[in-house]
């Protein structure tokens, strides 16, 4: 017996009203950007600047011990992550403590720093400090920049991509969901004032790759009933292909998010920031494959070159049971 999420087979309307469904989504955008630019992001070390402290102890690291004693010197941000290496004896234990430099400040004091160093030794009494680095604002602006651009690239990528393999009309309606989905992730962050360091940049190149290969899947399926119901108006197309696909599109979801809420949960301070934008990313990436891109297309229209071969006909997996 086989557990299914999704009926084999489903008629649902997806296009009952398209346009409310550009409409919500066009409604958060502009949500996400008023948050973005009354309340900007709560940037990291990583785009602020900051001081990093790399510590050596024989005694076991104790991550939380660690942030009791640093939390009374009341830091602002400070991330502790222990440095795994299987190099690494068993009396050499590694952890980077990273804090950030305070208001009007370019880096980390000297006091501070001591007075960290103070602290630690209060859990560890053997503990040593073989490294103190900082990262100036200059560098944190090059961080920023590099990302931006490695955000629009992908994106980019993506947009060719997709056109050389279907049409245009394709190409856009993929990019403008992932679009959607990078804009909303963000304004979510801006909102919520979550972190916002370099592992959330990779959290959006990972979402921008989950939605892409859910908007794929569907556009396959469209372009083989396209060619196999050329009579059929295109809503009806769209519809039909994406209710023959959602039985595999649920399963991923559904798989993908109990893995990401375990390590949410479970995970501890280090990773909770990239995995909420995970699940989120994949929540809106869901959404957006079913409701945004297709809306697109449906929109723009898309021409029915038959003289082409029928190459590609479809994803051989989209027919997975639920």
């Amino acid at each position: 017996m086989r557990l299914k999420l999704v009926p084999k087979e489903t008629a649902f309307n997806f296009f009952a009203r398209p346009t409310l469904w550009l409409g919500i989504s066009g409604v958060l955008m502009v949500a996400a950007f008023v948050s973005f630019f009354l309340q900007g992001l709560n940037y990291g070390i990583d785009f602020r600047g900051g001081t990093t402290i790399r510590t050596e102890s024989a005694q076991p690291i104790d991550v939380a011990a660690y942030r009791e004693a640093i939390a009374v010197l009341d830091l602002g941000d400070v991330s502790i992550t222990e440095v795994f290496d299987p190099t690494f004896g068993p009396d050499e234990n590694v952890a980077m403590i990273s804090i950030q430099a305070q208001e009007g400040e370019e880096s980390v004091s000297a006091d501070v720093v001591r007075a960290v160093q103070d602290a630690l030794r209060g859990v560890a009494p053997d503990i040593t400090f073989p490294s103190v680095e900082s990262v100036g604002p200059t560098v944190s602006g090059e961080l920023i920049q590099t990302a931006i651009i490695a955000v629009v690239l992908a994106i980019g990528a993506v947009l060719v991509y997709i056109w050389l393999r279907f049409e245009w009309q394709f190409a856009l309606g993929a990019v403008a969901a992932l679009v959607h989905d990078v804009i909303l992730t963000i304004g979510i962050f801006s909102e919520l004032q979550i972190r916002f360091d370099l592992a959330i940049i990779a959290a959006l190149l990972t979402i921008v790759g989950y939605s892409l290969n859910d908007t794929v899947v569907v556009f396959d399926r469209v372009r083989e009933n396209l060619r196999k119901y050329k009579q059929r108006p295109l809503k009806e197309v769209l519809n039909l292909s994406i209710n023959e696909t959602l039985s595999r599109t649920v399963m991923t979801s559904v798989t993908t998010l109990l893995a990401l809420i375990s390590l949410y949960v479970l995970g501890g301070d280090v990773i909770r920031g990239f995995v909420f934008a995970m699940i989120w990313g994949v929540i809106v990436g869901t959404y957006s494959s079913i409701f945004i891109a297709s809306a697109i297309l449906l929109v723009l229209g898309v021409k029915r070159d038959w003289s082409k071969p029928d190459a590609n006909q479809g994803n051989q997996f989209a027919n997975v049971d639920a």
